[in-house]
């Protein structure tokens, strides 16, 4: 159950400004609610008064709402869904819309990232134990990993994660995401994918799609944060292997 200070004042209306706030001061210290966020708080369940801290997935569809922003869990939490986390996140990772959430506001479970429009129709839905939660398909997550992989702690990570995710992905899906990504994304997702974890199917199916829009490719970096490699071999992706990427045991 979650609640807002505004639904509070809608539904007391004769109490005090500052009853309410003493309340609310008094049932967080006693560990019957957190807040979540400013203004929004949840009813803490019973198995979680110990420690306290209430998982992000009971309320974060609620607190969206809450906030009035579109988003969906993406990144590695996305991938956990999956089986695919490899090592879960300590946080929570949202994807939504800007303007950024304001740093006063942050909840040190959620992390949060950002994209310029979400595409709702690569969002699913599952049901959580209180409501639901919006989670990224297989596809979108495999294509936020490598756009955001500094966000989830660089390539090394990525290609670990998608070699289990791989699975779960449809290659012909990714054809309608392309609008939504950079085509430097999808040509590094390639690459990762025929050379590192040698999904050779997968990668000619992909390389067939970005072709067919018949631009021609400058070379590109595999890392941005990295010079460039004068001694890599050429591919068809056009991507410079500037760094060194295995995959860790699974």
């Amino acid at each position: 159950m979650t609640f807002s200070v505004i639904e509070l004042r809608r539904a007391f209306l004769d109490n005090s400004e500052k009853g309410m706030k003493t309340g609310l001061r008094r049932l967080t210290i006693k560990g019957r609610i957190q807040s979540v966020y400013r203004g929004f708080y949840v009813v803490v369940p019973i198995q979680y008064q110990l420690k306290s801290i209430v998982p992000p997935h009971f309320y974060i569809d609620e607190l969206m709402t809450y906030v009035g922003k579109p988003y969906y869990v993406g990144l590695l939490s996305a991938a956990a869904i999956y089986g695919a986390a490899h090592q879960r996140p300590m946080q929570t990772q949202i994807m939504t819309e800007e303007p950024r959430i304001k740093a006063s506001d942050k909840n040190p479970l959620l992390d949060w990232n950002y994209r310029h429009i979400i595409p709702e129709e690569y969002v699913l839905t599952k049901n959580a134990e209180l409501g639901v939660i919006r989670y990224s398909s297989a596809e979108l997550t495999a294509i936020d990993l490598v756009q955001f992989a500094e966000h989830v702690g660089g390539y090394q990570r990525v290609a670990t994660v998608l070699a289990e995710l791989m699975e779960a992905v449809d290659i012909s899906k990714t054809t309608g995401l392309q609008s939504f990504t950079t085509k430097a994304t999808m040509r590094r997702l390639g690459y990762l994918l025929e050379y590192v974890l040698e999904e050779q199917e997968k990668a000619n199916e992909l390389y067939d799609i970005i072709r067919s829009q018949g631009r021609e490719w400058n070379t590109i970096s595999m890392s941005n944060k990295h010079p460039f490699n004068d001694s890599a071999g050429n591919n068809r992706w056009r991507v410079n292997m500037n760094i060194a990427i295995e995959i860790d045991e699974i």
